[in-house]
């Protein structure tokens, strides 16, 4: 069910990539609009102004230069009150995504991208649009007890320098908002902030990704494009999940790092490179120094500096700043008016573990500002400690069992919903339980209304 009064709309000409990110997030916000044209776009605005858009960079078939989803970013930075602005773009139109960034887009994803990524990056988006800049770079760093003045104090000794740094800590700590508060005080802070999810990299393209390619070099390989090396020269370049990386990879990662220097894919000459390295994990130490899965040298090459994020858990005195901090962005955002905690919510937040970090505790409070009813916020409000559904086994039709009033409608419908509650939501997983793909999926889910 949605529980979000945001206006989120996609601009993608691809009807199974609206059709697919339509589904997704609906689930969360009420109102997702969908347009195929860029055209459309200003009697839409005069209409309704939405507060995130999902912005395709191509839509005429052969184009490939961004150059209309560039203009309606442009136009749409220019509105009174300016949506955030998510770009999307193909894997290999990483270079165009920078620009988009620089044109005045809050973040990219690449198709096909990754449904806890997208639904994290939109959540991103709202959060940063209600607060201030320097709200939004350091909501993940608030706090006053010692292990986060540790951390802040790091972050101000290490950024002036170019040595690489490697974060760690768990999903949820704000790694990425410690590489984003190196780079802000680094002397590349005027330059680009690229950040790569070297886990979701395909290995078959990991070469090209990275180091760029040279037209010709492979099929499909239509013009030269650079890498993300070559994209973040000058700035910082954020390697995010290295512990996701296969061991060939990080062969080919550790001799760039080695020579500062990359070859395209075709070339007959390496590329020098200026790059910051700021590198990301959420594997425990234990299994980073294990060579079958991490090497060792590459490990060395990162770890100059390494900054440890305490998990949640383990700054308790932190909880009560996040909590009013997220509660004031929200009430914000919704429109709801200012409500204090009961001493119960303050007690019961105070002594939850939070598995999931800093992360889980700001869904709990958006959630708690949308469905809170009382004067106060009261603990069934943050819903902290739901269990998860039980696994329901996907129903198998038996001879001569079918009621002869069901449609193959009915049928099709109670086999998706057994299918979804057995992957727990994963629509991967349930369009493979279900031998259909995602698309196709999205557009059942869609015809059912589920």
């Amino acid at each position: 069910m949605a529980d979000s009064t945001a206006r989120i709309l996609i601009l993608d000409d691809d009807a199974d990539v609206a059709c697919a990110a339509r589904m997704l997030l609906r689930r969360r916000h009420a109102d997702v609009l969908v347009l195929d044209d860029p055209a459309g776009l200003p009697a839409l605005l005069a209409r309704a102004m939405p507060d995130v858009v999902l912005l395709d960079l191509n839509f005429t078939p052969g184009r490939t230069d961004g150059a209309e989803g560039l203009a309606a970013l442009d136009l749409l930075r220019r509105q009174p009150s300016a949506p955030a602005v998510i770009a999307l773009t193909a894997y290999a139109d990483v270079p165009l995504a920078v620009e988009a960034l620089k044109r005045g887009a809050g973040d990219f994803l690449t198709k096909p991208w990754d449904n806890a990524r997208l639904v994290a990056a939109v959540d991103s988006a709202l959060a940063r649009r209600t607060a201030t800049p320097a709200q939004a770079a350091t909501s993940a760093l608030m706090g006053e007890s010692a292990p986060m003045r540790a951390v802040r104090a790091m972050i101000a000794g290490v950024a002036p320098t170019q040595a690489n740094v490697l974060v760690l800590g768990e999903n949820g700590v704000g790694k990425e908002l410690v590489a984003r508060a190196i780079h802000d005080a680094s002397h590349r802070a005027g330059q680009t902030f690229l950040p790569v999810d070297m886990g979701a990299l395909p290995e078959s393209t990991f070469e090209s990704e990275l180091f760029g390619h040279r037209k010709g070099s492979f099929t499909d390989a239509r013009a030269d494009r650079p890498g993300r090396f070559q994209a973040a020269r000058g700035g910082t370049l954020f390697l995010d999940e290295i512990g996701n990386m296969p061991l060939a990879g990080q062969a080919k990662l550790l001799t760039a790092l080695e020579r500062r220097e990359v070859t395209p894919l075709g070339a007959d000459r390496a590329e020098s490179v200026d790059v910051r390295i700021v590198s990301a994990t959420n594997l425990d130490e234990a299994r980073l120094f294990d060579p079958a899965v991490f090497r060792p040298d590459l490990l060395f090459r990162l770890n100059t500096i390494v900054i440890r994020v305490p998990p949640l858990r383990e700054r308790p005195a932190d909880i009560s700043a996040l909590l009013r901090h997220y509660l004031d962005v929200y009430e914000a955002q919704y429109g709801r008016p200012a409500r204090a905690l009961s001493a119960a919510a303050q007690a019961a937040l105070q002594a939850h573990p939070w598995p999931g970090n800093v992360r889980a505790l700001r869904h709990a409070c958006e959630r708690a500002v949308i469905l809170g009813a009382g004067e106060q916020y009261d603990v069934d409000d943050f819903s902290v400690g739901q269990v998860t559904a039980a696994v329901v086994p996907l129903p198998v039709p038996v001879a001569g069992t079918v009621n002869a009033t069901a449609t193959l409608s009915t049928l099709e419908r109670d086999a998706i919903a057994a299918a979804l509650a057995q992957a727990q939501g994963n629509i991967s997983h349930a369009a493979r339980a279900l031998g259909v793909s995602r698309a196709a999926l999205y557009r059942k889910l869609d015809k059912h209304g589920i």
